[in-house]
């Protein structure tokens, strides 16, 4: 299916634009985008021109009677991360509607091991500061996994890995990702005002309504989205965050409304996805601005020589953190899945192994975007805390990426040998005696 209808525009450089956002399309670009903007950040908030990275975070513009008067780093992670989130919301619904998650047989796996690779590292890290009472509120923060950062690595690693095995992850970080907006929702919003959250209500009715009557219109007109949905889901979001609600759970709950089965009153349109492509529209945006733009500001923490790492490495919350993400993640999902096993008549899709999802949950220890945003949510405003959480995120992700990759490469070689042992059976009778050999089962 074509995700653009309209006529391809041929205003100057739309070739140029349109190769871009292509580029930017791809998982491991979004995840490499990431991981620079974050070196870049970390490496300036350090050098002799600290002073020039964290004056430009905390330059404050906005209007202040609607609560919008908030610094750049604040924008930020209020601001653009609702972009990400509302992609996150775009996916949720298809796989609710359409995908994976339609049926529960299929999706009780994935969800299951999602929900425990939540609760290990959560507990793992309550263990670790219980001392510190004041410690507890970080609880979150190593229960999340960056889906863009993880599935990133899996297509850099894993090109011959089993399909159910990507499946498996993509589901399972998008449940993880619905349980984290869940927890910030919940545990990370005080002092509610009621009047804003009424009306941000009712502009999401307003929004959806819209999209649902113009699916026709917004599928075939690119520009439509930006001109009459952006300015209501803009103001959407502004009132929630006037609310006390924190204000990036404004995008999953706009993409919520945006529709993906085609209307059955509408046959001229009937298999076109507007969430999909909407999802293919804004990922650039996504990938190529707001999530790294994030990184870029909230992952620059001064560690402050050798006195400040050594603080960071003897304090409770990286300690937590790290050994939340690192262990309590691969932990919680093969302990999740295993009970799941012995407890009901569920099984394993026969094209995964345990080692597979061993490497899956150590892929899942990457936390890196949600878990910053809820590190600046946990503890107050100047805490060390807060910075020592980001450097255990950082360094947790970046091991976690490594111990993933190194099983995944590894598995991913296995899978090609066997990929090439088929092919050379599928030649006949000609091939050598040493290619008729019985395949050896991937274990």
């Amino acid at each position: 299916m074509s995700h653009d209808t309209a006529r391809t525009p041929h205003w100057p450089g739309y070739a140029e634009v349109h190769r871009v956002t292509t580029v930017l399309r791809r998982e491991s670009v979004g995840g490499m985008l990431l991981v620079v903007a974050a070196v870049i950040a970390i490496v300036w908030a350090n050098s002799p021109a600290s002073e020039a990275y964290f004056a430009l975070r905390d330059v404050r513009f906005g209007y202040e009677p609607w609560h919008l008067e908030l610094s750049v780093g604040s924008w930020a992670a209020d601001g653009l991360l609702a972009v990400f989130f509302f992609l996150v919301g775009l996916e949720l619904k298809r796989e609710i509607v359409v995908g994976s998650l339609r049926r529960l047989d299929t999706a009780i796996v994935p969800v299951t091991a999602a929900f425990a690779g939540v609760a290990v590292p959560a507990l793992i890290y309550v263990a670790i500061v219980h001392t510190q009472p004041s410690l507890l509120a970080g609880w979150a923060i190593p229960t999340a996994t960056d889906i863009a950062f993880a599935v990133a690595v899996l297509a850099i690693v894993g090109s011959h890995l089993p399909g159910p095995l990507r499946i498996f992850l993509l589901t399972l970080a998008v449940v993880d990702d619905l349980i984290a907006i869940a927890i910030i929702a919940v545990f990370y919003t005080s002092d509610i005002a009621v009047a804003p959250l009424a009306i941000f209500a009712l502009l999401v009715i307003v929004y959806g309504v819209i999209a649902h009557r113009g699916r026709a219109w917004f599928a075939r007109t690119p520009w439509g989205a930006w001109v009459v949905l952006l300015p209501i889901g803009f103001a959407a979001w502004a009132f929630l965050h006037a609310s006390g609600v924190h204000a990036t759970i404004a995008g999953v709950a706009l993409a919520f409304t945006i529709p993906v089965a085609a209307s059955r009153r509408q046959p001229e349109v009937r298999g076109m996805d507007l969430a999909e492509q909407f999802e293919h529209r804004f990922r650039p945006l996504s990938a190529g601005i707001a999530v790294p733009l994030f990184a870029f500001f909230a992952a620059g923490v001064s560690i402050g020589g050798g006195d400040g790492l050594l603080r960071a490495v003897t304090d409770p919350v990286t300690l937590g953190v790290a050994a939340g993400l690192v262990l309590g993640k691969p932990l919680g999902i093969l302990l999740g899945v295993r009970l799941l096993t012995l407890v009901t008549k569920v099984r394993l899709d026969p094209a995964l192994k345990w080692i597979d999802l061993a490497g899956v949950g150590l892929l899942a220890g990457i936390g890196f975007t949600v878990s910053l945003l809820i590190a600046e949510l946990s503890f107050g405003d100047g805490s060390p805390h807060t910075d020592d959480a980001k450097i255990a995120i950082m360094v947790a992700s970046l091991l976690a990426s490594v111990l993933a990759s190194s099983v995944l490469l590894v598995r991913n070689r296995r899978y090609k040998q066997l990929a090439l042992a088929e092919e050379v059976d599928a030649d006949g009778d000609d091939v050598p005696d040493v290619y008729q050999q019985p395949r050896p089962e991937a274990r």
